[in-house]
């Protein structure tokens, strides 16, 4: 039973390495970009935040991964390691090109394949709770940062705040403790919502196999199991991968400074926990770090400046195509193969 087990947990692993690359940028983008904290510093501390946010707060977004979207008796072995897979190769290809992709979105779709050919799909869950939160989280994060950034600037340059130098930001030990502190915040807000893409299947699975009941406390004991495996995998995945996705994010856009890294910090992760805590809704830090800092792009240098960027249109690009190849091309297409060989059993 271990034995046959093994592999979607080495793909769970798998997926948790690329989010970890793919993570890494919307936690600690702002702060590389304003030159706060050293790149080899940051896989560590995005570990461990990510690791302690999975514990204690991403119980609901498992649940809802690993139970609301697709019926959960049917996560068979198979069926989770097609989801897995699905997910994973389309994160590697995002790293590969230095863009942050959506693993939440990812996820979503590649279970929706299997829940649409099986005619399992929860639609409440999904029209209702899921994809709506998709569209109006990076609307609200890029309207809170663009507000608060007229603000917040307003007040810097009355203390010469906002003309610090990079060079001389360690003159200013507390407001780079606080910037620092505050991507940190947003490694525990991911830890909250993304380890539940590989964990949540898993758990289902696995409850699945040992014909284990859902919400049981064993169920609960697998589900803290299976986070505890996979959340470390997050710093790996930020060693290989973060340094270009972070650059992207944090060098491409927008020049940052001091005020500016702790805004984007503290919008975007407020959003995603408030998402984990209240709803255990799955959804999307990179789209919501890249409006708050495409707002604060607009405050400081222009719109017309900022939509030049290519960056901007890369990051779109991918989004696109890696969804609709998430849905449509893998999950979907690869359940329909296995099913028809036979050898998709529940």
């Amino acid at each position: 039973m271990f034995d046959i087990l093994l592999v979607p947990f080495i793909l769970s692993m798998f997926l948790s390495i690329n989010m970890g690359g793919s993570g890494t940028a919307p936690a600690f983008a702002s702060a590389f970009g304003a030159n706060l904290i050293r790149k080899d510093l940051i896989p560590g501390l995005f570990g461990i935040f990510v690791f302690w946010g999975a514990v204690l707060a991403g119980k609901k977004v498992v649940l809802t991964i690993g139970q609301e979207i697709l019926a959960p008796e049917i996560m068979s072995l198979t069926l989770t390691s097609i989801i897995l897979f699905s997910v994973s190769l389309s994160l590697l290809i995002a790293n590969i090109l230095m863009v942050p992709q959506s693993t939440s979105q990812s996820t979503v779709f590649a279970l929706v394949g299997p829940a649409i050919y099986f005619d399992k799909l929860n639609l409440k869950v999904l029209f209702i709770n899921i994809i709506p939160t998709w569209f109006v989280m990076p609307i609200l994060a890029f309207i809170l940062t663009y507000f608060s950034a007229v603000i917040l600037y307003k007040w810097c340059s009355k203390y010469s705040i906002i003309k610090t130098n990079y060079n001389t930001i360690t003159a200013h030990p507390i407001l780079k403790f606080i910037a620092i502190f505050a991507c940190c915040y947003v490694a525990f807000a991911i830890g909250a919502n993304n380890v539940a893409n590989a964990s949540g299947p898993i758990a289902s699975m696995i409850s699945n196999e040992l014909n284990i009941q859902v919400y049981s406390d064993k169920f609960l004991i697998i589900m803290i199991v299976s986070t505890l495996m996979i959340a470390p995998c997050f710093t790996i995945g930020s060693s290989i991968f973060g340094a270009g996705t972070t650059t992207t994010i944090g060098k491409d856009i927008i020049d940052f400074g001091p005020a500016g890294a702790v805004l984007v910090s503290m919008v975007t992760a407020s959003l995603l926990l408030a998402a984990s805590l209240f709803k255990g809704i799955p959804t999307s830090l990179v789209q919501m770090s890249s409006g708050a800092i495409i707002a604060l792009g607009i405050v400081k240098v222009g719109h017309k400046s900022i939509f030049k960027k290519k960056a901007i249109y890369r990051l779109l690009v991918i989004w696109i195509v890696s969804t609709y190849h998430c849905f449509f091309v893998l999950s979907f297409i690869l359940t329909w193969v296995v099913d028809s060989v036979g050898l998709l059993t529940f």
